[in-house]
């Protein structure tokens, strides 16, 4: 039995998906995931500079170390938008 399914996997093999096509439209929302990149970036930018400024504030207050984290945080959220086109790659292939 075991011989007869291992042969059946072997005739028929694991179809391949190919690449395939872009539905039509498609353009539209590459301009949009485009545009929304664009958005993206300038609001992580805002937000490291945000976190800068309310940490040049309270400096002379000896409260920057608290900043830090929120620092940390809007870096990490960078860094997965940044990683987030390679992501979905990884997981699709």
């Amino acid at each position: 039995m075991t011989y007869v399914l291992s042969d059946l996997l072997l005739l028929t093999g694991v179809p391949d998906p190919g690449v395939g096509t872009p539905p039509p439209g498609s353009e539209k929302l590459l301009t949009a995931l485009g545009w929304a990149a664009w958005i993206v970036t300038g609001v992580c930018v805002a937000g490291v500079m945000g976190v800068a400024a309310r940490m040049a504030l309270v400096h002379h207050r000896g409260e920057g170390g608290r900043h830090a984290a929120g620092l940390a945080w809007v870096m990490a959220a960078c860094v997965l938008l940044g990683s987030a086109s390679g992501l979905v790659g990884a997981l699709l292939s």
